[in-house]
């Protein structure tokens, strides 16, 4: 069974570029009427193909121009720790965007701060006073080329 067909794909595109749009703008869009076009994004998000409905914030304009790659290595691979750090992750306001991949390291981390003092001590509490962690690589983003959760979608084949 599909999840979405050639028409949600259609509003998929759209709602990825501009989540304001009122169903009949969709809806006239793609060819359907606003109730129509209502009851498909109902159900592309009670089934979990649209995840939320998010606005981008620019860090800098809210007082955390200091943004930061970083790359955690974790002691051990064993689930409980992975699992405890996955719930820390969850909770850190500072942390925007985690991770969990392949390779030398365990977790990629996208974190903001208000200054490199704010940064340093995040990473007192945070990294050094957790003994699960084997040691982090802090890249600081000298420039955000692109933001977004835009993601392409791909068209169902026919039936």
């Amino acid at each position: 069974m599909k999840l979405y067909d050639r028409i949600d794909a259609s509003i998929l595109e759209i709602v990825q570029k501009n989540n304001r749009l009122t169903s009949q703008v969709i809806g006239d869009r793609v060819g359907l009427s606003a109730t129509a076009c209502q009851r498909r994004l109902k159900r592309l998000r009670d089934i979990g193909v649209i995840e939320g409905d998010v606005s981008i914030i620019s860090a800098r304009a809210v007082g955390r121009p200091i943004q930061m790659i970083v790359l955690v290595t974790l002691e051990r691979e064993r689930s409980d720790i992975i699992d405890r750090f996955k719930r820390a992750l969850r909770i850190t306001p500072e942390i925007v965007n985690s991770f969990y991949v392949t390779g030398e390291t365990d977790f990629v981390l996208y974190v903001t701060a208000r200054s490199m003092e704010d940064y340093e001590v995040f990473t007192r509490n945070f990294f050094y006073e957790n003994p699960d962690i084997r040691g982090f690589k802090t890249l600081v983003v000298m420039d955000r080329v692109k933001a977004g959760f835009s993601v392409p979608v791909e068209v169902p084949d026919d039936e």
